[in-house]
């Protein structure tokens, strides 16, 4: 009998740990989609000039390069980088790009690493994203240098923003459905899938994920580099975010430098905002840009 158990037992530990190798990957893996040739098709009505921004010299594969759609504004109206979830690209974003440029704003959209056309072999939840929103804000400022320029950033875009090792110099960010640690990211995922004892496989999964990334967890943390943003900021979540709690999100909000706005979306949930909250989606943005990106040079 006692045999039994002990074997029963083993059979649990490796569904177990077979279980937590293939979330790994399937976190971490990279999301490639042929995102260039949807420019035609996804906006014919909104036509974009396809990029490819080169990284830093130290970075990465030498012949690496972000790729991307930009939409010239107005001389003056200023530039907005648009970045991104996770297992996305940069089509998610359409919807934004369109309505701020009709307000006047140009827009550059970017594939962050392992996602879209950009290459890269695994996601890191922002450490490696975070050199893809650099190379993209020096781009802006070398090809516009007098512009005016923000950021809005969602999920992994928003981390990738808040974790760049380089000050951005940037007017204004927006970051939207933000986690604050990544062992809270890790935990209500696995709480929303697996029910209450969810969490009790999280040092687990979260071991893994240091492994296969050779990051160590506490380097994938916004809430340790959000105070470090010295610029205006916009926190953006809803109240049945069950990815990241209006908790973690005012825990992110007391970190982060004045001066700072948050707007929790009443009903909004780990999705796209701006398709949920349309116009007032719209207005608080324009609000919060006009702010501190008046229309104007420099």
């Amino acid at each position: 009998m006692r045999r039994w158990i002990l074997i029963g037992i083993s059979a649990c530990v490796t569904v177990i740990i077979i279980t937590a190798v293939g979330v790994g990957e399937l976190l971490t893996g990279a999301a490639p989609t042929s995102v260039d040739s949807l420019s035609g098709p996804v906006s014919s009505d909104f036509p974009v000039e396809s990029v490819q921004i080169p990284l830093a010299a130290s970075s990465r594969d030498a012949d690496s390069s972000v790729h991307g759609w930009l939409k010239r504004g107005a001389h003056g109206g200023g530039m907005i980088l648009l970045v991104h979830s996770i297992r996305s690209n940069r089509v998610e974003m359409l919807s934004r790009a369109k309505f701020l440029n009709g307000q006047g704003y140009g827009v550059l959209l970017i594939d962050l690493q392992a996602h879209g056309e950009t290459p890269g072999e695994r996601i890191t939840f922002g450490v490696l994203e975070s050199e893809d929103v650099e190379a993209a804000v020096a781009y802006l400022r070398e090809n516009f240098p007098s512009e005016r320029i923000a950021a809005i950033g969602v999920s992994l875009g928003a981390a990738a923003i808040a974790l760049a090792s380089h000050p951005l110099r940037l007017d204004a960010v927006v970051l939207e459905s933000l986690h604050p640690t990544i062992e809270e990211a890790v935990e209500n995922r696995l709480k929303l899938h697996l029910g209450e004892f969810g969490p009790m496989f999280s040092p687990l999964l979260l071991w893994q994920l240091s492994y296969r990334l050779n990051i160590s967890p506490e380097a994938l943390n916004p809430i340790t580099r959000i105070g470090e943003l010295n610029t205006p900021l916009l926190l953006i979540s809803g109240t049945d975010d069950r990815h990241t709690t209006m908790a973690e999100t005012k825990r992110l909000f007391d970190a982060a430098r004045q001066p700072k706005e948050m707007w929790i979306v009443p009903g909004g949930g780990h999705f796209n905002m701006h398709a949920y909250a349309g116009k007032e989606y719209e207005d608080r943005i324009l609000n919060f840009l006009e702010s501190y990106m008046p229309e104007g040079e420099k």
